[in-house]
């Protein structure tokens, strides 16, 4: 099983620092977002569960030929089998890094969950309180306020999407249309689990560059999603419109206000924090000018590298013989 960890330990590495980097760099992804979405998480499983299996296969060599097997005499170990030889400090050392490593990645996605959610809950009442139905339906609400504000606050039982007065000033009945298609598409594909996985993956490994790359990319590549959505019912030019008016006071947000009991003071609260438009060059030039998919053969590569990611892993992880020579 050595050479099963040392292979995963490579993977490791290969995946936590150029793969992501060479991708964040591409300029495919924004013709085929759907299959960069998906790659970008295959990366992010795979480097995750590299990681741990390379130090988990390390650690129990000494005590059998595949995980399955070691494993067992591992539980004979702990429950004190004299047949069972001490596999030692150093591969007790890595058995231990991967039970804490595990356990820090799910203890983050756990604690980004509920931050998350006990902030969209409180925002979901300041809501109610702050904010009216608008014409369109009950699950879209209206902020009286002058900046241009459009965004969507996900939950499990009600998600609404929530657009200011003032950006409604600004905004014809179509491009009204394409702002609500847009937050609405985020809704419908539930782009927030996505954003939160990886949100969690950047606070559990703030020391690595590629983690925050991998969010930004991400975050990048579920706006064209929506985006794509949205083209689905109104043009190009009107979308283009949309956005840059919803996207207009992103780039200097007001000061952080003062908390306030007065309604005004509760509606800046309301205000603070929420998504602004992640309006980049590369954006909008693909909205600008319509680029020609990827050939369907690019898509069929793209996909097969995407399921051996998270095949690979996981088949050494279950089989670590199949890297030895000698079995």
């Amino acid at each position: 099983m050595l050479l099963t960890s040392y292979f995963l330990a490579a993977l490791a590495v290969v995946l936590a620092w150029p793969t992501p980097l060479a991708l964040a760099r591409a300029k495919w992804p924004a013709r085929a977002p759907v299959q960069a979405v998906l790659l970008w998480q295959a990366i992010a499983l795979a480097g995750g569960l590299s990681m741990i299996g390379s130090m988990l296969v390390w650690g129990l060599s000494p005590l059998g030929d595949d995980l399955l097997t070691a494993l067992g005499r591992g539980v004979k170990l702990v429950l004190g089998a004299p047949d069972v030889p001490y596999p030692g400090i150093v591969h007790l050392f890595a058995l231990s890094a991967a039970a804490l490593f595990g356990f820090h990645l799910v203890l983050t996605l756990i604690r980004a969950t509920w931050r998350i959610s006990r902030q969209r809950a409180k925002h979901r009442h300041l809501l109610g309180l702050l904010s009216n139905p608008a014409a369109s339906g009950p699950d879209t609400l209206v902020l009286d306020h002058d900046t241009p504000v459009a965004y969507c606050v996900p939950g499990l039982n009600r998600s609404v999407t929530v657009l200011s007065q003032g950006l409604l000033d600004q905004l014809t009945a179509d491009e009204q249309r394409a702002v609500l298609a847009h937050e609405r598409s985020h809704l419908d594909q539930r782009h927030d689990l996505l954003i939160l996985a990886f949100t969690a993956w950047h606070e559990a490994l703030p020391w690595l560059p590629t983690s925050k790359l991998a969010l930004d990319a991400v975050r990048q590549l579920v706006e064209m999603l929506a985006d794509d959505r949205a083209l689905t019912q109104v043009t190009r030019p009107t979308l283009l419109r949309a956005i840059v008016a919803a996207s207009s006071s992103a780039g200097s947000p007001p000061a952080k206000p003062q908390p306030s009991a007065t309604a005004g003071g509760q509606l800046a609260n309301a205000l603070e924090g929420t998504p602004d438009g992640e309006l980049s060059a590369r954006r909008i030039q693909r909205l600008l000018t319509a680029e020609p998919p990827l050939k369907r053969s690019a898509e069929a590569l793209i996909f097969v590298g995407t399921v051996l990611l998270l095949v690979c892993p996981t088949v050494l992880l279950i089989a670590p013989r199949l890297l030895d020579p000698n079995s």
